[in-house]
């Protein structure tokens, strides 16, 4: 996977460029510090001069009002509810200590004076509802949607160099000096700092869907964190300080950019391409909301676009490699024959999975039979930027962070199970699990409790959700057997992993303690076998196989005597479980190599 960039010869300021910002996925704002804000459409080529700012205006920070934050809510989103693709007002910090509203035709709605000294950053909350500035001045404050004073959060020695939001909207991530601080928005709560980096930290980024934080300095390397300060990985010292970082909106990958250098990482930590444009520092970098276009704003006043390609996924003896935004190669090991897929539009999402590619572009939907590539079943979108693919053998499901749907094979529309009171970003990879005849949710509102629904929508049992003591970080339900003997595996915050049956029918009516059943504790990565009920999961550094994981309903004690254990050395730290085909285990390390282990 790589940055393919261009860098149009008509988007370029005469004097350095630190703000970037998507409106949409096809148009690209930009302000440097020549005071001009330039508009430009990816599809037309088409460059638009917005506006030009007053002469002692100089921008630091930019960010857009989030996409689902026209919608009115202050936190939560109705059922049903469409997110918009694109949104209508920035906001924009300068040297002088103020922060401007900014409309897409340029226009300066509003400017409010913020620190002594200059305002250096300003976010958005994921919800849209308000927004918080870190200045010049040490201090961290919170605004309003309407440009109000809500709360001095804190007040800091040094500059506030970056602020990010947590996922709830309820606590601020910012750097100070050589810390990280997460700050809690309730009074009563303790916040959580600790010594990231040996030098000054100049960026830093909290994601929504994986609740991981980034962090680069004048130390010259990039960290990634969890958000009790544990630290996950480290780079080596690079030749230059790391001006500028960003995560993708889904979670799965980030940009570290520096001196003449733009690196695309894993989000474990590796590399997986590094582009040199010679245009100096990297200053702003800004994602697309399908998480597949990269605008980074340089030194020199240049701006580049990179969209990803060489994106790799395989099944079985298939590999799909996304050669160009628009054209998929597809490579087939047994027979050493390719084959090309032309895309009309650009690609943003692609899964395989149980015989069947499915690809969503920018206008519609996919479905290929691996077996057959020739002819796609085609489905429409309905104007709804989907950010999540989840297949199982029947059914697969599609999200855009809110809503969820359910698609046959064929294209046909199944089902649109209400979540009530979804938040934008509450329906990720770790919070909704499909299979032939069960979906699993977490509750948004209630990060404790899952709800289920069966394949139509309807909710299963009495529609009530299931509530565990702890916050419930990832869940997974298994792919064969009965609907009555459906199970579902998940991960508490304590990393102890759980297993529970799903429909309490038949089970002379077992209430919720007596249905869940801890299985381990210490657990990292988790995945169900595809065929059969086998679970793997790394713990305590070992790959355990839990042969009939549902032996702990039955007695616990014979669940050490139904698991097989593989320890080795070349797994490393963090490990994760990429794929349990069969009796075939794909395991990913830390430093993104791919190790294969067979069941005996």
């Amino acid at each position: 996977m790589r940055l393919k960039f261009t860098f149009p010869s008509t988007l370029r300021h005469t004097d350095r460029c630190n703000c970037v910002g998507w409106m949409s996925s096809d148009d690209l704002y930009s302000v440097g510090e020549d005071h001009i804000v330039y508009k430009y459409n990816i599809i037309n080529n088409e460059l638009i001069k917005v506006a030009e700012l007053p002469q002692d205006l100089y921008p630091l920070d930019m960010h857009w009002i989030p996409k689902g934050a026209s919608l009115g809510g202050a936190g939560t989103i109705g059922a049903g509810a469409k997110r918009t693709i694109g949104s209508d007002l920035f906001v924009l910090a300068t040297s002088d200590g103020k922060f401007c509203f900014i409309n897409k035709t340029g226009r300066v709605e509003k400017s409010v004076e913020a620190h002594r000294g200059a305002t250096i950053c300003v976010r958005w909350s994921p919800d849209g509802s308000q927004f918080a500035t870190g200045g010049e001045d040490g201090q961290v404050r919170i605004w309003a949607r309407s440009g109000m004073l809500r709360s001095n959060l804190t007040q800091s020695p040094t500059p506030i160099f970056c602020v990010c939001w947590s996922a709830d909207n309820d606590a601020i991530l910012y750097c100070t000096g050589k810390y990280l601080v997460i700050k809690p928005l309730s009074p009563n709560s303790k916040q959580n700092s600790w010594k990231a980096h040996d030098q000054i930290i100049l960026k830093c980024d909290w994601n929504t869907v994986n609740n991981l934080i980034i962090s680069g300095g004048e130390d010259c390397r990039y960290k990634v964190w969890d958000t009790v300060g544990r630290q996950l990985y480290a780079s080596q010292a690079f030749e230059y300080p790391i001006t500028s970082l960003a995560w993708a909106p889904d979670g799965s990958n980030f940009a570290v950019g520096s001196y003449n250098t733009l690196r695309l990482c894993d989000s474990a930590g590796w590399c997986h391409s590094v582009e040199k444009p010679k245009d100096g520092s990297v200053f702003g970098l800004s994602w697309s909301n399908d998480s597949t276009q990269l605008a980074c704003g340089c030194g020199t006043g240049r701006v580049g676009i990179g969209h990803i390609i060489e994106r790799r996924i395989d099944w079985r003896h298939l590999e799909f490699v996304l050669t160009d935004s628009k054209v998929i190669t597809v490579s087939n090991c047994e027979t050493e024959l390719k084959d090309k897929i032309e895309l009309k539009d650009r690609l943003v999402k692609m899964s395989v999975g149980f015989g069947y590619l499915i690809v969503l572009t920018s206008s519609q939907g996919l479905i290929y039979n691996c077996k057959q590539l020739g002819h796609p079943a085609v489905f429409d979108l309905r104007d709804m930027s989907m950010s999540l693919i989840v297949q199982a053998e029947k059914y697969f499901l599609l999200s855009d962070g809110v809503n969820i749907s359910i698609y046959s094979y064929e294209g046909r529309l199944v089902a649109t199970p209400k979540l009530m009171g979804s938040k934008p970003d509450s329906v990720n990879a770790n919070t909704v699990s499909l299979s032939p005849d069960t979906i699993a949710v977490r509750d948004s509102s209630d990060t404790k409790s899952i709800a289920f629904f069966d394949i139509n929508g309807k909710p299963i049992g009495d529609g009530k959700s299931v509530s565990h003591t702890y916050d419930v970080m990832h869940l997974a339900l298994d792919q064969t057997g009965s609907p009555n003997e459906r199970k579902l595996a998940f991960a508490d915050k304590f990393q102890d992993l759980f297993i529970m049956l799903v429909r309490s029918s038949g089970q002379g009516q077992r209430s919720n303690s007596q249905r869940i059943r801890k299985l381990c504790t210490n657990i990292g990565s988790f995945r169900w076998n595809d065929k059969n009920t086998m679970l793997s999961g790394f713990t305590d550094n070992k790959l355990h196989i839990w042969l009939y994981p549902a032996v702990v309903f039955i007695d616990s004690s014979l669940v050490n005597k139904t698991t097989y254990k593989i320890e080795s050395g070349d797994f490393g730290k963090n490990p994760t479980i990429s794929d349990f085909l069969s009796c075939q285990l794909t395991v990913r390390k830390s430093t993104g190599a791919l190790i294969q282990c067979a069941l005996p």
